[in-house]
């Protein structure tokens, strides 16, 4: 079965502050496909690594055929301990804010297909997607 790999990362500064959102995604040859950042305007923390993960989702039905992705597994990789276990149900999601969220991550992986896991990694795991979280908030300035 082939692979899609996808980092996703993001932060804010203030915590809620300017926030981003940044996604890789590479092949299972780690070559990288996609790299890109957003900007989220205020948000916080974990608001922007659930907005990474749309993104990510996003940026896989925008750039493959939904009949193509029954033959992928498609990786999640996210340095969020908490946004990892609401998403493989491990722990509940209480926050309304975070509960539309996940709504949204649902739908898209709804209209993906396939099968989607989520991961967690170290930070040290996930230094390139992390670049592109500080690429957009360096941009942005500094609160």
């Amino acid at each position: 079965m082939k692979k899609i790999i996808v980092y996703t990362d993001g932060g804010a500064r203030g915590n809620p502050g300017p926030a981003a959102a940044g996604v890789v995604v590479t092949d299972e040859q780690g070559k990288i496909l996609a790299r890109f950042g957003k900007s989220l305007g205020r948000a916080t923390n974990n608001v922007a690594e659930y907005e990474a993960v749309i993104a990510g989702l996003e940026w896989i039905k925008e750039n493959y055929q939904i009949t193509q992705l029954a033959d992928y597994q498609i990786k999640f990789f996210l340095d969020a301990k908490l946004v990892v276990n609401q998403l493989n149900g491990f722990f509940k999601v209480k926050d309304a804010n975070l509960r539309n969220l996940i709504v949204k991550v649902r739908q898209r992986e709804q209209a993906i297909g396939g099968n989607i896991y989520y991961h967690l990694v170290s930070r040290e795991e996930n230094t390139l997607a992390d670049a592109e979280v500080n690429k957009v908030l360096d941009g942005q300035g500094q609160v």
